[in-house]
């Protein structure tokens, strides 16, 4: 079977690789702590023109040093230091409201700035919007030429639906722009304004904030952007057209373009077509790559990223691409070569900060599959700490079981630092399972038995045990623990099967196993374990014909070695031994060492 590699995680890479959207963070900041609301709805898969050229826009405007805060000469009495530090102190107390208003009151009498920000701040901390635009609005009168304070009280007003306020903000900063920057500010505002809750309102004050710079390619671009962001496609795509007109060969529009399309054909079009005018648009191919891989066009895609190396071969960002790709088509002598490439570019620039976790895994999983043990713990003990740590962890235990050393995988394990009960049952599961591969039942019934006794109601612990108790042949342990489990979870359909298979297996309680996985196939009714199941205790009651139907429905579900025994029994003792050997050897090719399938030969006097 072609082992195939997730490659969602490529479009997210692609994506964040392509650029910071321009947009004031501390208005991004503010906005998410007051509300989701705000935050436009996600746009369908396609091409983020913004992101895409935002840093080559951002390079044209130089960084401007904000002006120094003009503060009041105000002296300090006893008074207002009273004032600062009495809310200081009761906001420590957690009374923010009374630390809210006696500061406020003193930035009103000193008309300090720096009272009404901390003011604002308080208000913020609280979750406070309305009081905390109050304080803001304050701060800015008090401080007019402050960008942070501009900042901040652009972007709730963005959530206040009084968008009549920003107007003359963001006339005066396009206004002062310098030409060769208003561009990025157009958009810039357009990102701001999506925040808005007022849609309509928000695209309308963007119509007249860009009407004098129309024969601006930006000026339409923003438009097209506010337009898509709202839903109105047709607006959308009659302002990116226009902008492309006005700069045919400008990336931000033909990206634009794509984006706001009216499908997927379109979308290739349209940037295959400026691709053949305009062969060197890097962001461009990088977009169109990113759509292939959106249509699961990987071996497209990987055409698209092996032209963009061609023209930089130590670009981490081609290299990761093409790794993943080679990887999910199935190319994995070509995926392992793009991603040590990729980890060796990681190491020779290690301020990028790149996160190299996912081609790590990626290839401890192609060594492991060809038994190369020693390389694949060599990439996984690069893994850093993070959210697949604990996997990696667990992965070279598993590995260093696979190897013989049953005695360092556990040492692995108990040096694992967990966090919660969820880690340390994952923890306790491998165990268990490695204990059980190593023909260690007693003792990983042990494992499980002690994990237990620190989390009696543990499912996943309860199910384990009973299987380990099961293994030893312990049906009163195993019986106990799954009928805790169905009580604490009563729509379990593993713990059903388990149970009724169990009793079905040998040939006991009949009646009540029947009844226990019929309760297991009402859950999941298309589960090949379960439909299996029911074949077998059909089978034990003497219902052959039934039991036939049911396991070959099981099979073809799922071909599992087991299922297939069972089939080939139900055969067998039907007369129809020829067609029960064909399925016996089948299962031998899939699983020569099955001892489901020896026991099975041995039991009936047959053979393959």
């Amino acid at each position: 079977m072609k082992k195939t590699f997730a490659i969602v995680t490529l479009s997210t890479l692609l994506s964040a690789c392509a650029g910071v959207t321009p947009g004031n963070d501390a208005i991004n900041s503010t906005a998410a702590a007051s509300t989701s609301a705000a935050t436009p709805p996600a746009a369908t898969p396609a091409p983020n023109p913004e992101q895409i050229a935002s840093r080559k826009l951002a390079a044209r405007v130089m960084p401007v040093k904000p002006p120094e805060e003009h503060l009041p000469s105000v002296a300090l009495t006893k008074e207002i230091l009273f004032k600062v530090l009495s809310s200081e102190i009761a906001y420590q107390r957690g009374n923010w409201q009374s630390a809210y208003v006696t500061l406020l009151g003193a930035a009103q009498q000193t008309r300090d700035p720096r009272l009404a920000r901390r003011a604002a701040e308080m208000a913020l901390s609280a979750k406070q919007a309305n009081e905390a635009l109050v304080a803001i609005r304050l701060w800015r009168e008090l401080a007019p030429d402050s960008e942070e304070a501009t900042q901040y009280y652009l972007g709730f007003i963005m959530l206040s639906n009084n968008l009549a306020e920003a107007r003359p903000i963001l006339e005066k900063r396009l206004l002062d722009a310098p030409p060769q920057a208003r561009g990025v500010m157009m958009l810039q505002i357009q990102r701001l304004l999506a925040r808005a809750q007022d849609k309509p309102g928000a695209f309308s004050l963007l119509e007249q904030l860009v009407a004098p710079y129309t024969s601006m390619s930006e000026a339409h671009l923003a438009l097209a952007q506010e337009a898509f962001s709202i839903g109105n496609s047709t607006r959308a795509q009659e302002e990116a057209k226009i902008a492309l007109n006005l700069k045919p060969d400008s990336e931000l529009a033909i990206l634009t373009s794509a984006q706001v399309a009216a499908d997927n054909n379109d979308v290739e079009r349209i940037l295959t077509d400026f691709l053949k005018k305009y062969p060197g648009s890097r962001e461009v191919r990088v977009a169109y790559a990113r759509t292939l891989i959106d249509q699961k066009q990987y071996e497209k895609a990987r055409s698209q990223f092996e032209i963009l190396l061609k023209s930089d071969k130590q670009d981490a960002t081609t290299l990761l691409a093409l790794g993943l790709l080679n990887a999910q088509i199935g190319d994995l002598k070509a995926a392992e070569r793009y991603l040590i490439s990729y980890i060796d570019q990681l190491n020779k620039h290690p301020e990028e900060a790149r996160d190299s976790t996912q081609a790590l895994l990626i290839l401890a999983q192609i060594a492991a599959d060809r038994n190369d043990i020693d390389s694949a713990l060599k990439w996984l003990a690069q893994v850093e700490p993070g959210d697949a740590y604990l996997d990696a962890q667990l992965r070279r235990a598993q590995l260093l079981s696979k190897r013989g050393d049953l005695d360092g995988a556990r040492r692995v394990l108990t040096e694992i630092e967990t966090n919660g009960e969820r880690e340390k049952t994952q923890v306790t599961q491998v165990e268990a399972q490695l204990l059980r591969e190593a023909n260690h039942p007693q003792e990983a019934f042990k494992v499980l038995e002690t994990a237990l006794k620190a989390q009696p109601d543990n499912a996943d612990l309860l199910y384990d045990y009973a299987m380990a108790a099961e293994k030893l042949n312990n049906l009163s342990a195993m019986e106990s623990a799954l009928r805790k489990l169905i009580a604490l979870a009563p729509e379990n359909q593993q713990a059903y099967n388990a149970l009724g298979y169990s009793l079905a297996d040998r040939n006991i309680r009949l009646p009540e196993a029947l009844t226990l996985i019929q309760k297991a196939l009402t859950l999941a009714p298309q589960d090949p374990f379960i439909v299996d199941s029911m074949g077998w205790v059909q089978y034990r009651l003497g219902n052959l014909n039934e039991a036939e139907t049911r396991l070959r429905n099981a099979y073809s579900l799922l071909p599992d070695p087991e299922i297939g025994v069972h089939l080939g029994e139900v055969l067998w003792v039907k007369g129809q031994k020829t067609d029960a050997q064909k399925l016996w050897r089948e299962v031998h090719q899939k699983d020569p060492q099955n001892d489901a399938l020896k026991n099975t030969l041995v039991r009936l006097g047959a053979k393959l």
